[in-house]
């Protein structure tokens, strides 16, 4: 696996399929995720280059709530091209040890 759409297909068939980009940019969803970060987990995190252009790398994020019901991915910019909100909301989140 070597694409972002590749190991997205790969971690939807591990149960990832909420939207975390989307709950993101909905006020109640991006409340639970930033006011309460205790209940998620990033379980894994994968990092993107562009083949050409610098600003063309991205991380995805694979998060699941602490109680098992929601799992999700998470994809955004890395580096310079990272977006403040989603940011923000990452460094709240602890990363899952095994």
């Amino acid at each position: 696996m070597t694409t972002l759409s590749e190991v997205m297909n790969h971690l939807s068939k591990e149960g990832y399929t909420f939207d975390f980009n989307t709950a993101a940019k909905s006020v109640d969803e991006q409340n639970a995720l930033a006011q309460q970060p205790e209940n998620f987990l990033i379980d894994k995190f994968y990092r993107f280059e562009g083949a050409s252009d610098p600003e063309d790398e991205s991380i995805l994020y694979a998060i699941s709530s602490t109680d098992g019901k929601i799992k999700g991915l998470l994809v955004d910019g890395y580096g310079i091209s990272a977006e403040y909100p989603v940011e923000e909301i990452i460094k709240k989140i602890k990363t899952r040890t095994k």
